[in-house]
């Protein structure tokens, strides 16, 4: 006899009491009104809005064998808030938007909601809204994030100038690998599902893929030391794929530095036992949701010493192109090969 509730006693109307009931509307003092009513009320305040969404995909953007439910969810809002980092702004509600299939039961959604109600806690965000409905696919998950700024202050990918320094924080290419581990498991645990996975010494790899975190903490330190960067994005498609964006939208050129590219030793580890290049990972690896951002060269002496900042290149003229330096000085063009939607 199963312990689990099916979705069908409770209802759509059912589901979005349980939903209501578990979530708390506390953070921002700019929520008037949550959910319960035709739409949500937020009143600003002399600030400027920015709003970034984005789907996940049961077999795209995620696979239940490796990635719990309540993971899933906070992933769901730290990709949303990690956008809204990356504009220089400061996150305050998100919708969330579910369709699931039959197959899903009341305990299965209430995980999903505790990773999603943790994720609002962490970011200090409220949850104002979304919808439900049914999947004849797998589960599927639509988050908007909310954000707001001084006008003017917004951080845009349109901004980077020749000189400028090209940092990143935190390391990058370990999610990557991570997945890379979480799929070599999957496959064994699908061969003998007696096989316990082997994940101790790699679980900050693997961390990295299955529960990311925004770096708004980094934007918090930003204001406090007074940076404001020329150009900001977030690595979610791959380092070289980031920086095309940016070269392109501010119409510049590139230069990174193959020494310089921050990495964490688990993830060398890992790619030596794939036999990956992980200068390759850090490229073209993505889902790492570091901020990827340039400042202008006077801002030298507020960023040099910050441990979790990385000045890995400059801003060159536009006909220099975009190019990966060694430590003899040798320059190679820059490929893009980040993950591909299409």
């Amino acid at each position: 006899m199963s312990n689990y509730t099916p979705l069908s006693e409770l209802g759509e109307f059912g589901l979005i009491k349980l939903i209501k009931d578990k979530i708390e509307v506390k953070h921002q003092e700019s929520t008037i009104k949550g959910i319960g009513d035709d739409a949500a009320i937020i009143e600003p305040q002399e600030k400027q809005l920015v709003v970034s969404s984005d789907m996940l995909l049961e077999g795209v953007h995620f696979d239940l064998t490796f990635c719990p439910l309540k993971h899933l969810g906070y992933k769901a809002v730290a990709v949303n808030v990690s956008d809204i980092a990356a504009m220089y702004a400061k996150p305050t509600q998100i919708t969330v938007n579910i369709a699931l299939g039959a197959r899903y039961t009341v305990e299965a959604v209430e995980e999903l909601y505790e990773g999603i109600n943790l994720a609002c806690e962490n970011y200090k965000v409220d949850l104002v809204g979304g919808d439900t409905t049914s999947s004849r696919a797998g589960l599927v998950i639509s988050v908007t994030a909310i954000g707001e700024v001084a006008k003017g202050e917004a951080v845009q990918r349109s901004g980077a100038q020749v000189n400028d320094l090209i940092c990143v924080t935190g390391d990058l290419g370990a999610a990557y690998l991570g997945l890379q581990i979480l799929e070599r498991e999957k496959q064994a645990f699908m061969a003998n599902p007696e096989m316990q996975p082997e994940l101790e010494d790699k679980q900050y790899i693997v961390g990295r893929q299955l529960r990311p975190e925004a770096r708004m903490d980094v934007v918090h330190e930003m204001k406090d030391k007074g940076i404001r960067p020329t150009s900001m994005i977030d690595v979610s498609d791959g380092l070289a794929s980031e920086l095309f964006h940016i070269c392109s939208q501010s119409g510049v050129g590139a230069t990174i530095y193959r020494e310089n590219l921050p990495v964490d030793e688990q993830t060398l580890e890992a790619a030596m036992e794939f036999n990956l290049d992980p200068i390759t990972c850090i490229l073209n690896g993505g889902e790492d949701y570091e901020l990827l951002f340039t400042v202008p060269l006077a801002d030298y002496d507020k960023i040099k010493n910050h441990p979790d900042f990385t000045i890995i290149g400059k801003i060159t003229e536009a006909s220099e192109g975009i190019n990966l330096a060694n430590k003899h000085g040798q320059a190679f063009p820059l490929q893009a090969q980040g993950w591909k939607h299409f």
